[in-house]
């Protein structure tokens, strides 16, 4: 397992989460990779993403996949 330091990532929300606390964070990392984080625990674990990974999970949920609502 290789540890991150995430301290300085700029998390973010999507627009279409309004003001709801039940969310998922998301950084654009300096090395390319996507970190995801739980919006209700910032200082607990963060999954990450290469590139490619995160483009193939963004295009799943725009095609209505994983059970998503369009």
């Amino acid at each position: 397992m290789t540890i991150v330091d995430l301290a300085g990532a700029n998390w973010f929300k999507s627009s279409h989460s309004g003001s709801q606390s039940d969310c998922v964070e998301v950084a654009w990392l300096t090395d390319g990779r996507v970190g995801v984080r739980d919006s209700k625990d910032t200082s607990g674990p963060a999954l990450m993403f290469a590139p490619g990974e995160w483009d193939a999970f963004a295009n799943e949920l725009r095609a209505g996949g994983f059970g998503s609502r369009p």
